[in-house]
């Protein structure tokens, strides 16, 4: 039996038990491969038939290709993550999978692009904002042309790009079916770090210093002065991570996106992603997803040295004033984000 066929019959298999572990949830991503085994054919207005985006294969066909398959190197290594994200949701299903119905307003972190059939979930402080300038390009339809060009708080409105929660249930559906889904992840702890850098560290971050800064610093810090209560502008990290592990605040609202899981932004336990990128590897694995769209010869990922970027070493540093009970602690919340994207357990930490 040909290579190829045997990787498709595999398929075959891994999508099966995809569709298993998603009953019960109104999103059914129902054998995603399908496309690429029976190519959509479309209607033009002059009554010819045409295959998928002017004669070309869709990103999704694109990806599942089984010639692809068989010779990239590029494409064994997304098979190899989309097996784990798909093994980890089985593994730990009643951790995973709490909630048995996602709504649309669950969806409201997946971006579409129609004209290139690409929905894109953004994770924040894992390069979202020069995605979400990429994706304005993609569907602008000729509004802009240099991603770099878009202010990048541009980029964060949310009316400059639509999402999946605005369409209708089967709309939903067919685009969950039909578009080629990615996101991009990080090491959990890492981007744990960033964000509070970011959120907590700069002085102009007044809102979230407003928002959480003085409900952390009333509830973590004892003795706190009336300008620290009023301003909350100097919290620390063990104050942070205090407040993340607290039941309450888990039961009082979601986290706030910067520092929410992966699998509770983007669903990956019920919904299918295609390819699953990585902060490790951002530029090359960006690059794979516009090429696989198609428009990698006139469009490549940003790329610039960013010398205030949090680093391992930089994280490491943050967590040796964390005691080990509130790393075992903090390591529960983001367990399931380490095992899915197979991140392994920082040397740093000292787990009870």
């Amino acid at each position: 039996m040909k290579p190829a066929l045997l990787e498709v019959m595999r398929m075959n298999r891994i999508c099966r038990m995809v569709l298993a572990t998603c009953l019960g949830s109104f999103i059914l991503v129902i054998f995603y491969f399908q496309s690429m085994l029976h190519p959509v054919m479309r209607r033009n207005p002059f009554g010819m038939d045409i295959c998928c985006r002017k004669g070309s294969r869709s990103p999704l066909q694109e990806l599942y290709n089984p010639i692809q398959l068989e010779l990239s190197n590029t494409a064994i290594l997304h098979q190899m993550r989309r097996d784990q994200v798909t093994d980890t949701c089985r593994a730990n299903s009643a951790m995973s999978r709490k909630r048995r119905v996602l709504t649309p307003n669950d969806l409201k972190h997946l971006v579409v692009d129609e004209d290139h059939e690409l929905i894109y979930c953004y994770v924040p402080k894992v390069a979202c904002t020069n995605w979400k300038r990429l994706m304005m390009v993609l569907s602008g339809r000729g509004k802009y042309s240099d991603p770099m060009e878009i202010p990048a708080n541009e980029a964060h409105v949310s009316a400059n790009l639509k999402t999946l929660n605005q369409y209708s249930i089967p709309e939903i559906n067919h685009r969950l079916k039909s578009y080629m889904k990615f996101l991009f992840v990080r090491e959990p702890f890492e981007r744990l770090v960033s964000a509070y850098r970011n959120k907590f560290t700069q002085k102009y971050n007044t809102s979230f210093h407003k928002r959480y800064g003085t409900k952390i610093i009333r509830r973590q810090r004892k003795n706190a002065t009336q300008e620290a209560l009023r301003k909350g502008d100097d919290v620390k990290f063990e104050e942070f991570v205090a407040y993340l592990i607290d039941p309450h605040t888990q039961r009082e609202e979601p986290f706030n996106e910067h520092w929410q899981t992966v699998y509770s932004l983007c669903h990956p336990c019920h919904i299918h992603y295609d390819l699953v990128g990585k902060y490790e590897t951002l530029e090359e694995d960006s690059n794979y997803v516009l090429q696989l769209a198609g428009v990698s010869g006139y469009l490549k990922f940003p790329t610039y040295a960013k010398s205030t970027r949090t680093t391992d070493e930089m994280t490491t540093e943050f967590f040796q004033n964390i005691s080990a009970e509130h790393q075992t602690q903090l390591y529960e919340v983001y367990k399931l984000d380490f095992l899915m994207f197979n991140y392994s357990v920082p040397n740093y930490l000292k787990l009870e």
